[in-house]
């Protein structure tokens, strides 16, 4: 019986090690057959493409409808035989231990998508289209073909841009939902990631293709974008990238992301911005966090609530004018630097301060920390007010306008 099992196992064994060689020779082959059939998918979506583009702009509604179906039907065909590229050669070189880290990566992220298939099918749809694209844009970029690769850039920004205004719509819609402070939370970093993923890699290939000046109007902050793209970020500097994700949003993905969105993610800022105050320890940090709360007040309010035509709450929107009158007036009478800044600091201050009021128990630390600015901006006074308790003199500081 022992001699049996012996010999069954040592079969086992090389059958095993037999199968798992032809396997890896045969990978080789199948990666060759994937590859030709999605060249030949990638061809005919590419030619379909340029011929709806050129229809596009055309009166014909019959013939626009025809070549865009025939075009949305190969460019199905093109992701299914890149997704059985996936399945068929990449898994199995996992499997077999024969993968580039390129490849592993890649199959990491294609399971990370698949397993929100059934509780976030819509993010899990753009969010498939999206990767299957960008493995064959990495793909086509490897094979140093310049004609193929300046053609494909067209169809491909076409299609990704398409998905990334689509995920970051079913993210603003989301956040309209009655979601817990935790859930909201995780589509605000779901948004901010986006943003800073299409800024990273879609946007510089848009700068390089599109015609001279057509994103003129993006370059500035872009420029201040790629100051936080090296190295690792302190807290400060990670909200501070993201309001200028914010104002990029603003010029990128105006319906995609509209303005209510938009005007949600500033205040979240604000509040992040404000806890790292109250919470950061060492005063030269506390200094930097503040610097940059300034900061933000003045773009929520220049770059966002200066554009807002609809408020749901028209004692909101007068108080905005008395606030836009005054900063106005403040930046058209600018003359000392010092004097302009400590001005603009207290009214920001005071702006603020008329939000957080609402609910002073959970501010209470930061709406502290504003009074004591203001004093020492000389906006306010401290007025030691002595009482007598018990038979002790003792002294209250009370906070006046001056």
């Amino acid at each position: 019986m022992e001699e049996r099992s012996l010999r069954i196992y040592a079969d086992k064994t090389f059958f095993t090690k037999l199968t798992n060689t032809l396997t890896k020779m045969l990978i080789p082959t199948k990666i060759g057959i994937n590859s030709v059939i999605i060249s030949v998918k990638r061809n005919n979506v590419l030619k379909n493409y340029e011929t709806y583009s050129k229809v596009s702009n055309q009166s014909d509604e019959t013939k626009k409808e025809t070549l865009e179906k025939k075009y949305e039907e190969t460019y199905s065909l093109y992701l299914e035989a890149i997704d059985k590229h996936v399945m068929d050669s990449i898994y199995k070189k996992v499997k077999n231990g024969t993968a580039s880290e390129f490849e592993k990566d890649a199959l990491s992220k294609y399971y990370n998508i698949i397993k929100i298939k059934d509780t976030e099918y819509l993010e899990y749809k753009y969010r498939k289209q999206k990767y299957l694209l960008e493995l064959d844009y990495e793909l086509v970029q490897s094979l140093n073909k310049e004609k193929l690769l300046n053609k494909y850039k067209e169809f491909y920004i076409s299609k990704i841009d398409s998905l990334y205004k689509g995920l970051l719509k079913h993210f603003s819609i989301k956040l309209a939902d009655n979601l817990s402070s935790q859930n909201r939370n995780i589509v605000y970093e779901k948004i901010f990631n986006v943003l800073e993923e299409y800024i990273t890699t879609i946007l510089p290939i848009k700068l390089e293709i599109s015609e001279n000046n057509t994103y003129k109007e993006v370059i500035e902050e872009y420029d201040k974008f790629e100051n936080y793209a090296v190295g690792k970020l302190d807290q400060n500097e990670l909200i501070e990238k993201r309001m200028v994700l914010i104002a990029l949003s603003r010029k990128l993905f105006t319906h995609s992301l509209p303005l209510i969105v938009a005007e949600q993610c500033y205040i979240k800022l604000l509040k992040d911005v404000r806890s790292l105050i109250v919470d950061t320890k060492i005063a030269k940090k506390r200094e930097k966090a503040y610097t940059l709360l300034i900061k933000l007040i003045e773009e929520y309010n220049t770059k966002l609530l200066s554009t807002k035509v609809y408020w749901d709450k028209p004692e909101k929107k007068e108080r905005y004018k008395v606030f836009w009158s005054k900063y106005t007036e403040l930046v058209n009478q600018k003359e000392n630097q010092e004097d302009y800044t400590r001005k603009k600091e207290i009214l920001f201050i005071r702006s603020d301060l008329k939000e957080l009021y609402c609910n002073e128990n959970k501010y209470f630390k930061i709406i502290q920390f504003y009074k004591n600015k203001l004093v020492s901006l000389g906006a306010m006074k401290n007025i030691k007010d002595k009482c007598k308790s018990q038979g002790t003199y003792i002294g209250r500081k009370v906070l006046c306008r001056s």
